[in-house]
C-alpha cells in the first residue's frame, strides 16, 4: 500500500471545491428543504460549522429572507419562537448538535445539512439535505464547509458562477508567495457575511499549522487588535475593506492582504496557504494535533 504524503487528503479535497460548489448549486431539491423565505430561523453548528452558520445567517437576513440567528450548538438559545432550526455538521455525530436536535424534536422543525448520510443525525432531523460528495477524509475541513455555504447561497437565489470561476482561477495560480506562507502572525477580517469566513480562516490556519491567528469584524479591528500589527505579520481582509484600513495597517509595517475575488474563493486561497504552511513545518493537516474528525463527548 502506497504511503500518502502529509496533507494528501486535504490537498485533493481543497482542489475539488469548484466542482463540489457547482454540484451544490444544482441541488434544487436539497435547497428546497431549507426554511422558506420569511421564516424566523436559528442555524447551529460547532467549530467550522458554526462559522459557516454565521455567514449563512448574515446572507439570509441581509437579503430579506427573514430573521436568522447563528449559534454554537452548545450555546444555542433556540426556545425563542423560531420557525425552524438548521443544524450543520459534516459528520452528523457531533455530540452538542445531536443533543440540541433531540431536545427540540417534536417542538421545532429541524433541517440537517450533513456530509455523512449514514450518521445518526439523518434520522433525528425532520429533513436532511445530504452532501456526501463533499465529505472528507482529512480532519481539517475545507470542501464540506464551503460546499455547504454554496448550497446556502444558491438557496437564497445567488448565481455562483463567479465564485466557482474565481476559485478555479485561484487554484491555477502558482503558489510562490513565501511571505504570505511564512508570516509570524495573521489577523483575518470580514464584514457582514464574510465575518464568518474570517473566523473560519483563523481556525483553519490554527488547526493545520499551529499558527498564531486572530479574527475580527473589520471595523472592530481598529478598536484594539490593530496593536499587534507589525512587520512580518499579515492582516487579511475578506471582501471589501473599510475606507482607510489598508493605509492604517501598512503604516504599522504589517502586510495588508485583500484579493479582488469572491470571498469564498479567497478562503480557498487560505486553504492552500494553510496546507503549505503545515507541510513546511513538518505537520500533517490530515491528522492535526489534539483533533479528531468529530467531537463525541462521553456521557
Amino acid at each position: 500500500m502506497t504511503e500518502l504524503l502529509p496533507g494528501a487528503h486535504m490537498r485533493e479535497e481543497l482542489h475539488s471545491q469548484p466542482e463540489t460548489w457547482a454540484r451544490a448549486a444544482d441541488l434544487r431539491d436539497a435547497q428546497a428543504l431549507l426554511p422558506a423565505s420569511g421564516a424566523r430561523i436559528a442555524v447551529v453548528g460547532c467549530g467550522t460549522s458554526w462559522f459557516i452558520a454565521q455567514s449563512y445567517a448574515a446572507l439570509r437576513e441581509s437579503s430579506g429572507h427573514g430573521e436568522t440567528d447563528a449559534f454554537a450548538a452548545s450555546e444555542a438559545f433556540v426556545d425563542r419562537g423560531y420557525d425552524a432550526v438548521v443544524a450543520l455538521t459534516r459528520s452528523g455525530t457531533t455530540t452538542e448538535v445531536l443533543e440540541l436536535v433531540d431536545r427540540v424534536k417534536g417542538r421545532i422543525p429541524t433541517v440537517g445539512v450533513i456530509g455523512d448520510p449514514s450518521s445518526p443525525l439523518v434520522s433525528l432531523v425532520d429533513d436532511a439535505a445530504l452532501l456526501p460528495f463533499a465529505d472528507e477524509q482529512s480532519v481539517v475541513q475545507t470542501r464540506f464547509a464551503t460546499t455547504a455555504l454554496a448550497l446556502f447561497r444558491a438557496s437564497l437565489g445567488e448565481d455562483l458562477t463567479t465564485a466557482i470561476d474565481d476559485a478555479a482561477a485561484v487554484l491555477r495560480e502558482e503558489d510562490d508567495d513565501a511571505g504570505l506562507r511564512d508570516a509570524e502572525q495573521y489577523s483575518f477580517l470580514g464584514r457582514g457575511w464574510t465575518i464568518g469566513l474570517a473566523h473560519e480562516a483563523a481556525l483553519k490556519l490554527r488547526e493545520s499549522s499551529q499558527s498564531w491567528t486572530e479574527s475580527y469584524p473589520s471595523m472592530d479591528y481598529r478598536h484594539g487588535p490593530i496593536a499587534i500589527a507589525a512587520p512580518g505579520r499579515v492582516t487579511w481582509q475578506f471582501g471589501e475593506a473599510p475606507e482607510g484600513l489598508r493605509e492604517q495597517v501598512e503604516a504599522t509595517g504589517a502586510r495588508f492582504v485583500q484579493h479582488p475575488v469572491d470571498p469564498m474563493a479567497d478562503l480557498v486561497r487560505l486553504h492552500r496557504v494553510a496546507l503549505d504552511r503545515a507541510v513546511a513545518r513538518g505537520l500533517d493537516p490530515d491528522q492535526p494535533r489534539n483533533l479528531t474528525r468529530s467531537v463525541i463527548l462521553d456521557a
